[in-house]
């Protein structure tokens, strides 16, 4: 059960709510069969509620408070997780983390986006949004995972980059396109997968690669709703933010029909935030595959079609 239910959520909560009451009650005449009808309920409500998700409610989904993080997938996915620090430069962003870990016993370079979970972190992190130094410090180790061909997994979850005056000054814009066109010719497999937010520069910073996935519930757009709708109509409202989502086709099912991402990886049924363990076995899966796919590759065949991959997008005829 989850800790904050979202607001089309809240017969789901109620039923899980009685589940929960049932199977802390004592056994008595009847209690069994009331379990598992309770149960079957629960499983056709969220399998109606998710088939039919709005694209305002899936982008409610991706922000979920319980939703898993990059440093939960480094528990749940990863071993040997050893944390790289620092852009050699001017700091270490806590927003972008990089290290060295093992996936099925594949040495990788890991990088993603992390938010935080209690408001400590999240400002640490400063809520997974990243500063030009982050950018930089995850350039930096995605070059030494090349230089000895070693495989690169990144995890995109935030809103967008930094978007302060410090930020700005220290050439924020510059070194997302930077990160964008280095990416382009790094000579060793890349996989990236959106796992919650997939906000504009922010996430392309680091997210060019040879494999582009998408967990089920996760958006991947130029602009957040909330921005869209204060551009177009001034305000954001509770009317204005789902109208612009839509008009975003920022949902995994959109961006897989246009060719901007290239799987859609399942997620537990009633989301991620509901089953963080069996969300981590689907992404295993997923990374995986992808990467034995990969490895095997010539340096020239994966900088080409990363490279038509990007090229490509974007076309209508």
């Amino acid at each position: 059960m989850v800790s904050e239910p979202l607001p089309f959520e809240q017969d789901i909560h109620e039923l899980e709510v009685e589940l929960a009451h049932l199977e802390t009650t004592p056994d008595a005449e009847g209690t069994g069969e009331t379990i598992k009808k309770v149960r079957r309920d629960l499983v056709a409500l969220k399998k109606q509620k998710y088939s039919n998700l709005t694209a305002w409610e899936t982008i409610l989904v991706s922000r979920h408070r319980d939703r898993p993080q990059f440093l939960d997938y480094v528990d749940m996915v990863f071993e040997e997780f050893v944390e790289l620090h620092g852009d050699r430069a001017i700091g270490d962003d806590r927003a972008i983390r990089a290290g060295f870990a093992r996936l099925d016993g594949q040495k990788i370079m890991l990088v993603g986006h992390q938010k935080g979970k209690t408001l400590a972190e999240r400002q640490q992190c400063y809520y997974g949004c990243a500063h030009p130094e982050g950018y930089r410090k995850a350039l930096s180790k995605m070059h030494l995972a090349a230089k000895y061909r070693i495989p690169i997994v990144c995890l995109i979850d935030t809103p967008g980059a930094f978007p302060g005056i410090g930020a700005e000054e220290r050439g924020q814009s510059q070194l997302i396109a930077t990160s964008i066109l280095e990416m382009t010719k790094l000579a060793t497999p890349i996989v990236c997968v959106v796992i919650g937010e997939g906000g504009s520069g922010g996430a392309l910073g680091i997210g060019v690669g040879d494999s582009i996935g998408m967990l089920q519930h996760a958006y991947y757009s130029v602009i957040s709703p909330e921005g869209c709708a204060g551009i177009l109509w001034k305000v954001a409202t509770d009317e204005s933010k789902p109208r612009a989502a839509d008009a975003l086709k920022l949902t995994a099912t959109d961006l897989k029909r246009f060719g901007v991402i290239d799987t859609i990886v399942s997620e537990p049924l009633g989301g991620a935030h509901r089953d963080p363990r069996g969300m981590g076995a689907s992404l295993k899966t997923h990374l995986s595959r992808e990467l034995r796919g990969l490895v095997s590759q010539t340096d020239e065949a994966l900088l080409d079609g990363r490279y038509s991959k990007f090229r490509r997008m974007g076309f209508l005829a």
